[in-house]
């Protein structure tokens, strides 16, 4: 979904082994375009195993130089894996959609 002339990603349920490839190629996909923002939107996630986490990192990481990557999470479901691995320092977070859009 473009809002703002950004990309959001809006994820539900669970990601782990079996749904975070097609995060992943989703991510990937939007990020063809080079939009100034992707937006990944975890709110409605309910679990996020392991692969899931390191979806996160590879979308960063397959980013082009003129795409930010804005990662949505909060609350026990997301927020919590990330901080316990300690990877939140390599990820851009927000605690709401609005943040992630509006943030400079």
């Amino acid at each position: 979904m473009e809002q703002d002339g950004a990309v959001v990603l809006e994820v539900a349920g669970d990601v782990d082994t079996t749904t975070a490839p097609a995060l992943v190629q989703a991510a990937d996909e939007a990020l063809a375009a080079v939009p100034r923002l992707l937006v990944v939107d975890l709110s409605r996630v309910e679990f996020l195993a392991s692969p899931g986490l390191t979806a996160l990192l590879m979308i960063h990481r397959n980013s082009a130089a003129g795409t930010t990557v804005r990662i949505v999470a909060t609350g026990r479901a997301t927020l919590r894996p990330i901080q316990l691995t300690g990877i939140e320092d390599s990820l851009s977070l927000f605690p709401t959609r609005e943040a992630a859009l509006t943030a400079s």
